[in-house]
């Protein structure tokens, strides 16, 4: 198993460094070294370290969401307004319905399925995107207008909304269908769920400014209770509670009351996010099966555009009625285009189940990642200086 993390590790830096070389975001590489090194290819990975796949996963799920939250601050929301809200969920759900339209009868899977394959699909990449919106914020790019500060806002809620909706996809598939109550427990698993984050990043806020340690122990104790939250929602009857939504929440809450804190201990998750990336995307490339994805290859790349042109569109109405003038729209439909964290630490979960469309799902997750995530990074780049204006 040790020999597997080594390969793991040396084979995902080493191809993230090759494909950042030819100007390809290096997650590319690290889920193409994935697939080479994978049960598919050459086999050299210990058949242990995919058992627990799964669960490393969901750990850098956890860092995710926790970077996120601690740096999504509410002030940031309130100046960006109601496009922000609005971003949070609208274009993902117009993705998700273009999946649902597209995905049968060109897959030949049924609506539930395509809906869980949508929720994959739908999530915005913060590996992608938030740095890039950060550059843009201390360019001065689009910030009269607050629209680096909209796209990092919403697509740090986006992510949540979607792996939210995708679990509950999960849960009806495995159950066997789905019903109006199923729906109506979403909503009701978020209001828990923030109430419980907002109850642990008080308790943090008040321990850490009480009790003397390093940051790196705060960060152990923020894992921990993260850990914990995702194991009460894994054992909630009763009341449904997201622990997904109470890990954003938390770190919210502590961002809210106190900012260098916050900043401090999203340095220390940026640090383990390192090790996490690469973990995660080889992982996720060792899981695909390079067959499964040419064998619907044409099919699938229908689908993506098509949910592409949905997302869009989705974008397109958060913007209505907005100061933004037409390049400015179309960069923030550019913006919101790049796919990769969430696909990755989500998209081999239904295999993984065990789920007949889990193949199908994987491949897609694949797909988008390795369509998405270079088309994405490569337009904001590129026309960012010419689509917004600089702010004095």
């Amino acid at each position: 198993m040790l020999l597997s993390f080594a390969l793991i590790f040396l084979s995902g830096m080493s191809a993230g460094a090759l494909a950042k070389k030819i100007k390809l975001p290096p997650l590319v590489g690290m889920i193409l070294a994935g697939m080479l090194t994978g049960p598919y290819c050459l086999n050299v990975l210990d058949p242990k370290v995919l058992d627990i796949s799964a669960e490393l996963r969901r750990v850098a799920l956890v860092i995710i969401l926790s970077r996120a939250g601690l740096a999504l601050s509410t002030a940031d929301l309130k100046k960006a307004g109601r496009p922000a809200l609005m971003m949070c969920a609208v274009p993902a759900t117009c993705e998700m319905i273009g999946v649902i339209l597209a995905a049968p009868p060109l897959l030949g899977i049924s609506r539930l399925e395509a809906a869980l394959t949508g929720a994959v699909l739908a999530a915005v990449s913060p590996a992608v995107v938030v740095p890039r919106m950060l550059r843009l914020m201390d360019e001065g790019y689009g910030t009269d207008k607050q629209i680096p500060q909209m796209i990092l806002a919403g697509a740090s809620a986006d992510d949540v909304y979607v792996i939210v909706m995708f679990y509950s996809f999960l849960s009806m598939l495995s159950g066997g269908g789905a019903s109006i109550s199923d729906f109506a427990g979403i909503p009701v698993s978020i209001v828990p769920g923030a109430l419980a984050g907002i109850v642990c990043g008080l308790g943090l806020a008040a321990l850490f400014g009480r009790f003397h340690m390093r940051d790196t122990v705060k960060v152990i104790i923020m894992l921990s209770i993260s850990f914990i939250l995702l194991a009460v929602e894994d054992h909630s009857v009763t009341v449904k509670i997201s622990g997904l939504i109470g890990i954003m929440t938390m770190g919210m809450t502590v961002l809210y009351k106190n900012k260098p804190l916050a900043a401090r201990l999203s340095a220390k998750y940026n640090k383990l996010w390192v090790a996490g990336e690469i973990i995660l995307f080889v992982l996720v490339g060792a899981a695909a099966d390079p067959s499964a994805i040419t064998a619907s290859g044409a099919e699938m790349i229908a689908v993506l555009l098509i949910a592409m042109v949905f997302r869009m569109a989705g974008v397109f109405i958060c913007m209505l009625g907005t100061r933004l003038n037409g390049k400015e729209r179309l960069f923030c439909c550019l913006a919101y285009t790049p796919k990769a964290t969430v696909q990755a630490a989500i998209g081999a979960v239904p295999l993984s189940m065990g789920l007949a469309c889990g193949q199908t799902v994987l491949s897609a997750a694949v797909l988008a990642i390795v369509i998405t995530a270079p088309f994405g990074a490569f337009m904001i780049d590129s026309a960012y200086k010419k689509l917004l204006k600089k702010g004095i």
